[in-house]
């Protein structure tokens, strides 16, 4: 499993153009899925460009919620690819252009190995991948509280990483049996978990890849 970060608020590699929120390409078990599309169209496709990803290599996308900082670039996006599947919160309408618009309420297999929580508490969905390793747990901003998040994940298997916004979280001790933590975005207390769980941390930025 591969998965490159194409948009936040820091760059890890130099040549590319950090903004206020978040998207990343999750490429495991033969699919490739665009998780979230960041606040603007043109810098979230000139990342793709640089990181030499085609918008046509996009099978599907996914949407963890409405906030514009997630969603802003989606439409540029479609205008390059529109032969995907969209899964957005049912909460989240007005998505066109798309080869089929999915809304999520429930969680819900989108493919073999392939999953998503549901929309939790009206407002976002995570993304989970099985892995060889356990799952891969992908999420948006963490808006819903993360016991909720992680406990409608684990449904699916023993939750082996997180990676994504995880905003004001501090119940840090909820991580402790994970192998891994890359905070992006939104995330507030990095410096803490970081201290916390130092042989845990992935650093963050546009361009950072993490293959597991």
């Amino acid at each position: 499993m591969k998965i490159t970060i194409l948009y936040d608020n820091t760059v890890f590699q130099n040549n590319l153009e950090p903004d206020w929120g978040f998207s990343c390409l999750v490429e495991a078990h033969n699919r490739t899925i665009l998780f979230d599309t960041g606040s603007n169209g043109s810098i979230l496709l000139g990342n793709m460009k640089k990181l030499n990803t085609q918008p046509s290599s996009v099978d599907d996308v996914f949407i963890s919620h409405a906030h514009f900082d997630h969603v802003g670039g989606l439409s540029a996006f479609l205008n390059e690819n529109d032969q995907v599947n969209v899964y957005v919160p049912v909460s989240l309408r007005g998505v066109r252009k798309a080869k089929k618009v999915v809304h999520v309420s429930k969680p819900l297999e989108l493919y073999e190995n392939f999953y998503s929580t549901g929309e939790l508490e009206k407002i976002e969905q995570s993304m989970v991948v099985q892995t060889n390793k356990g799952l891969v747990l992908i999420v948006g901003c963490s808006h819903p509280r993360m016991k909720n998040i992680l406990e409608a994940a684990s449904q699916f298997g023993k939750i082996y990483a997180i990676v994504g916004g995880l905003h004001g979280f501090d119940e840090f001790g909820l991580f402790k049996d994970m192998a891994m933590i890359c905070p992006t975005h939104c995330t507030q207390h990095i410096t803490e978990i970081k201290a916390m769980y130092p042989e845990k941390y992935i650093e963050r930025g546009v361009g950072k890849i993490i293959n597991l």
